[in-house]
């Protein structure tokens, strides 16, 4: 169990976090009598509880606060990778989790599907995101063109292709993984602006479909349809973790 700084909380304030609820509705649920500390009915909304001993209920479920979310989504073409825009937003699919100011691990462009991770652990947002790490972002991509076997080596040895501000910048060593003439896998260690349709772009082909499919070696759960998102596990939290 993760906990608050504080070993004391008023039990009002703890049920609205447990709960993702707000601090009026929490306490309405307490003088509802829907409320238990270890067994025991508790109406008063400023009843202080140590949450590193005491065992809060709420009808029969254990309420346990936690530090740190983790969430993967499923992300459908037409949503923008920002926490607040005038076009609708990844966090606009979040129906939960609101009080945990959740931040995204990796952008995707507007148009681009698939694996996205949210979360408020600043900390190891910026391990997955730094440009210094090496972990390798996965995609799966059709095009308008024709891949070919020398495609390989091109990506492999680096691209020249121009940055968000428009400066030319040759890319790490990146893997391209052919399915047949006009789809493929593509890893990459960057995330430059637009950068896998600029290296396709690069060799002669357009991206009609883009899709992050892994990070690391986190798939991206096939069970999620477009739109759904779940928690990480903890061997998934604890991959995760191990990178930094």
């Amino acid at each position: 169990m993760w906990y608050f700084s504080r070993w004391i909380v008023r039990l009002d304030k703890f049920v609205s976090y447990t709960l993702d609820i707000t601090r009026s509705d929490s306490k309405r649920l307490i003088k509802a009598e829907t409320i238990t500390v270890n067994d025991k009915l508790i109406t008063d909304i400023g009843f202080n509880i140590d949450e590193n001993v005491d065992i809060v209920k709420y009808l029969d479920d254990v309420l346990e606060y936690e530090k740190y979310i983790y969430l993967m989504l499923n992300k459908p073409q037409g949503y923008i990778s920002a926490t607040i825009g005038n076009e609708p937003t990844v966090l606009d699919l979040i129906s939960e989790y609101k009080k945990y100011k959740l931040s995204i691990v990796g952008r995707l462009d507007k148009d681009t599907e698939g694996l996205i991770l949210l979360t408020n652990d600043g900390a190891l947002n910026h391990i997955l995101t730094s440009p210094k790490s090496s972990i390798y972002k996965k995609y799966y991509v059709e095009v308008a063109g024709v891949f070919k076997e020398e495609d390989v080596e091109l990506f492999k040895n680096g691209l020249n292709i121009t940055d968000g501000k428009g400066n030319l910048y040759t890319t790490l060593p990146a893997k391209l993984e052919i399915i047949n003439k006009t789809s493929a896998y593509i890893s990459i260690k960057e995330g430059k602006y637009h950068q896998v349709k600029k290296m396709c772009s690069k060799v002669g082909k357009e991206v009609v479909y883009l899709k992050r499919i892994q990070i690391g070696k986190l798939n991206l759960d096939p069970n999620l349809e477009l739109g759904e998102y779940r928690k990480l596990e903890e061997d998934e939290i604890k991959y995760l973790n191990s990178l930094t």
